[in-house]
This record gives C-alpha cells, structure tokens and sequence, in this order.
C-alpha cells in the first residue's frame, strides 16, 4: 500500500488541550507521529471549560452540528478546529455547554464524583464524531477509538452507519487502555443510541441486565488492541479480565497488544528543562545534582551515599497502593529515603502525608501532581518502584529508564514488557521484579535492590548503562499501528477491494 491513510481519532482527552491520564500523551504523539509519516489524521475530542480559542488558537468549523441522539432527539453543537506546531493533526472540538461546559474534572464533578449524565456525554461525543465527517465529507479509512469513551463510535459504524456512503466502509479500531473502566450504564441507554434492542444481548451490549459500552465495541471493532502484549494475553483471564475475560477470548484472534512509545523530546535527561542538570549515559555527573536538588526539594537529609526510591504514581488500588501502605514501615527500616508524588484515594492521601513527620529527612510526600516534580524525581532518585495490581503499559517506568533510575516493579502488562530482570551471573537486566502482590515480595525486592546498591557498584553501573541505552519511540509503535490499521482495511473491505483502492 503506497497511498497514505486518512485516520479519525476519537478521544475523551489529549495533550495539551485536556488531561486526566496516560491516554491524553498516547493520542498526541501517536496522532503526530502518524502525521509525520505522511497520514492524514484527525482527531475528535470535547471542547470542556479549560480549552478557550483565544488560549489555544482554536477557529469555529461549524456554527451547528446536528448529532441524532435517538430517544432524547437530535442535539446541536458548535465544532471548532485548531492544531499544535507541525508535524500535527487537526484536532476538531465538540463544542455543547450542557455536556463539556461544566467545572471539575473531564470525567468527575469537583467533589470527585463521576458525572451522573456520562453515558450521554460520550455517547454523544462518538455520534458527532461521524456525524462531522459526514458534513465535511471526509472519509476515514479507519476510526480509532480509544477506551469507553468512544466505544459508541464503533458500535455506531458497525450497525446504523454500516451503509453509509460516507463512514460506511471505514474500518475500526478499538484501543483498549484500561478494562476496569467500561462504561456500564442503565439499560434504558440503549434508546439514547437508537441501534435496536436486538442488540442488547450476551453477543452485545447487554452485561449484568446493563448496557456496556466496551463490551459491546469489543463485539463490533474490526480490530482490537492493547498498550502492551503482555496485558493483551492478561485481559483474556479472569484474574485481569474484569468479567469480560470470555469476550475477549471469542475475539482473541482479533487482538494485539502494541507498547506506548515516550516522547523523548520531554523525556531526555541531555535537554529536560525541569533539573538540576543535565546529564547524558556517557556523563553521569548531573545525577548526582539532581540527587541533591531532590534530596532538598523534599526537604531529605543531603546525603550522597543513600539511596533514593521514588513514586510517581495515583495513589488508587490499581497502582498497588494499598500493598505499598502496608509495607512502607518496613520499607524505612532499611537505610534509605523514599519520596512520592500523586493523589487519588483521601485515605493515602492522609496517610502518606503524615509520613514525612513520622520520618523527618527520609520521607518525603506531595499530594498532587506536578510535571516538575515528576521530572525531579526521575532524575535525581536512585530507584523507581511501581507496585502495580495490573498496569495495561505504564510510563514511568520508561521515563526512569531514559533516567538512569533503576525500575522495581511488579511483573505485570507493560511493566513486565520493558523492564528486563537483574540476572548478575550473567550481566543482564534493567531493573528488578516481583510477581506475588503482597507486603512481603515488595519488602524482599526492594531489600535485593538496596543489597546490590550497597555492595556491588559495578553491578548498578552495568544497569544502569543498559536502562540509558533502551528506547521505546512512538516512530516504531505508529507504524505497528500503521500495520493493524492496513489489516482492519482489508478485513472491512475484502481482499478484492482493498487491493484495488490500495494498488
């Protein structure tokens, strides 16, 4: 296939208009990195409070948008365009004050509470999604939908809009970031959509008498992937599935797993603006002041010889939060300082903030987030740990990698797929792993760590040698995506007519 490819993204968030996780980096370098190889790529997110057009440069496409939303009726919307510096795609905002308009977070009230008209929220994201490509007569190869959020898109595209003229022959694919998260709504939900009732079934959308969305995109996407091979294969069991392990068994032919790749530009120990200074794998002389700025930053006893554990992470259950609050006591019996960033759950963030008091120039908290700090921390720590219960690709642990921070990390998803285990009798590794989630295997590895910290220099200097030199760049994670894309093309189109459009 020579000709290039016109890709539609749908996404509930994307740097740096709106973000709330991992999933707003992906769908930015993803969609640029695409953009410069040559596709023509467009992105669909919400016009939510916090994106003005006098701060982002954004320009009005439409005056009003009719977007069918089956029971309710058709709503209206204003759609605005703008795009970052270049290589860039376009990015159309859906603009409607009674579903975006609003203060808090994208997906929760400022209490912290989901918003109680979600479903139509994202429903109504993913229909006007292909109602725009419809108006402005833009033809998408494929969709690419990203979680619950615009799973709608798909099962739309596979039903309604299976014939028409415009979206009709646009393959999909279905990025799955996080099944814990599914869009499961009241069953009524299925008249807002308006694709039938036979459809809301064990083959469909039908899940515990509710409507899901995941699961019923998971039955309509051409294709399907997610973030990491090792949490493609996990989510088919019941331990990662969620209860829909079964689904994604019928469909795991269907399924592949492709790893996020890091945006070296802001990631890079030679160039990153937020440090001390800056260092390099062949000149290792700046970590060490950025342990210091660290070490005084947390307001840490100023010491060269301790070693630093950092967390960057939301202090929820996925992250192994829990298991780290229960071993943590332990964990400062050993000579050494621990500091962490993040929010999430009230109960850490009361008991992590308390710590620093318990233990004065060993511990250090800030209950937030804070880009600097993030960046402080990969650079001037010793060791990155990420305790994960599950963890579909995870970031950080490629951040402190570039970083020279040695991950410790619990074996799971993406984790298990870019750190390589210590192994000293035959020099390899990039960090250190445990596999059971409890108090006792974090204790135990983070006590290994320290021990090869403490007594074999060479050994870290080895490993840390190895982490510099590993990259993971969107370059080859887009054209994997570049290939799944092709398949879900001729899947949809047949052999005979893909080969044809596509000589």
């Amino acid at each position: 296939m020579t000709e290039k490819l016109k890709i539609l993204m749908v996404s509930s968030e994307m740097v740096p208009y709106a973000k709330e996780g991992g999933l707003a980096d992906v769908v930015f370098s993803l969609s640029r990195e695409l953009v410069r190889q040559g596709h023509d790529v467009r992105v669909v997110i919400p016009k939510y409070l916090r994106i003005t057009a006098q701060k982002h440069d954004l320009t009005r496409t439409l005056e009003n948008l009719d977007v069918p939303m089956g029971v309710i009726g058709n709503m209206g919307c204003a759609v605005w365009e703008g795009r970052t510096a270049a290589p860039s795609p376009i990015v159309y905002f859906i603009e409607h004050e009674q579903f975006y308009g609003r203060e808090g977070g994208l997906y929760s009230n400022p209490d912290g509470d989901g918003h109680l008209d979600n479903d139509n929220r994202f429903v109504f994201l993913s229909r006007a999604g292909i109602e725009l490509c419809k108006v402005l007569g833009f033809a998408p190869d494929v969709f690419h939908v990203h979680d619950w959020h615009t799973a709608a898109a798909v099962i739309f595209l596979d039903t309604i809009y299976h014939s028409d003229p415009t979206v009709g022959k646009s393959a999909t694919l279905l990025t799955i970031h996080n099944l814990q998260h599914q869009g499961e709504f009241y069953e009524g939900l299925m008249d807002v959509l308006g694709i039938g009732w036979e459809h809301f079934n064990f083959l469909g959308l039908e899940k515990d008498g509710n409507t899901n969305l995941l699961k019923g995109a998971i039955y309509h996407a051409t294709l399907i992937n997610t973030v990491s091979k090792s949490y493609a294969r996990e989510i088919q069991t019941i331990e990662f599935g969620w209860e829909l392990d079964s689904v994604l068994r019928e469909r795991f032919a269907d399924l592949y797993g492709i790893l996020n790749g890091v945006d070296y530009e802001e990631w890079n120990p030679e160039t990153d603006r937020y440090i001390a200074a800056r260092y390099s794998a062949e000149s290792r002389s700046g970590k060490a002041v950025c342990k210091i700025d660290l070490q005084r930053t947390f307001n840490l006893s100023v010491r060269d010889n301790v070693p630093i554990i950092g967390i960057v992470t939301r202090l929820v259950k996925q992250k192994g939060i829990d298991v780290l609050a229960e071993a943590i006591h332990k964990l400062l019996e050993y000579d050494v300082q621990l500091v962490i960033l993040g929010m999430g759950e009230v109960w850490a963030h009361f008991f992590f903030g308390d710590l620093p008091a318990r233990y004065p120039g060993r511990f250090g908290c800030f209950i937030g987030y804070d880009n600097a700090l993030a960046h402080k921390i990969e650079a001037g720590a010793d060791f990155l740990l990420m305790p994960s219960m599950f963890e579909p690709c995870g970031l950080n642990q490629l951040y402190s990698l570039r970083y020279g921070t040695l991950p410790i990390i619990r074996a799971v998803g993406g984790l298990n797929d870019t750190v390589v285990n210590l192994d000293a009798d035959t020099n390899t590794g990039t960090g250190f792993k445990f596999y059971d989630l409890t108090a006792e295997a974090l204790i135990n590895t983070v006590g290994w760590a320290l021990y090869t910290y403490y007594n074999q220099k060479n050994v870290i200097d080895g490993m840390i040698a190895r982490a510099m030199a590993e990259r993971f760049t969107w370059e080859v994670s887009s054209k994997k995506y570049v290939e799944l894309y092709k398949m879900a093309i001729k899947r949809r189109l047949g052999e005979e007519t893909y080969l044809q459009r596509f000589k």
